[in-house]
């Protein structure tokens, strides 16, 4: 089981890097940098779910949902609540034309939230314990 959880937690941390890559990029495609976010925050959750032994996690962009779950197992989620929400608008509406405009302030509050989901004290708990041999 933990090999699937580090697998989770690999493909958020790979969404995350992408994310920055492109934060070089002129113009930014600020879409696809949110959207990026937003996956790499439900990859860190729902890889924590599969640790706590829920074998198949909602198949949902909604972040609110998943820090939800997650905070049924550990009351300590509520600190990366706001980030979940933010970054929950930016699992759908940025993949389509015309669907949400975003500023360069919005891309760059979303990519805080990631990151700030990324370094939780629980997620990064949980991956190192998910790397060990």
């Amino acid at each position: 089981m933990l090999d699937f959880v580090s697998e989770w937690f690999r493909f958020a941390a790979s969404d995350l890097s992408s994310a920055e890559h492109l934060l070089g990029k002129h113009p930014q495609p600020l879409e696809l940098i949110c959207y990026l976010c937003e996956q790499s925050a439900e990859k860190y959750l729902k890889g924590y779910l599969i640790y706590k032994g829920v074998a198949d996690p909602p198949k949902t962009h909604n972040l609110d949902v998943l820090c939800e779950m997650c905070s049924e197992y550990d009351g300590r989620f509520q600190e990366i609540k706001r980030a979940c929400n933010v970054l929950t608008l930016y699992g759908v509406q940025p993949r389509y034309p015309h669907e949400m405009e975003i500023s360069e302030h919005d891309m760059k509050k979303a990519f805080d939230y990631a990151r700030q989901i990324q370094d939780f004290e629980l997620l990064r708990a949980v991956y190192i314990e998910s790397i060990k041999d």
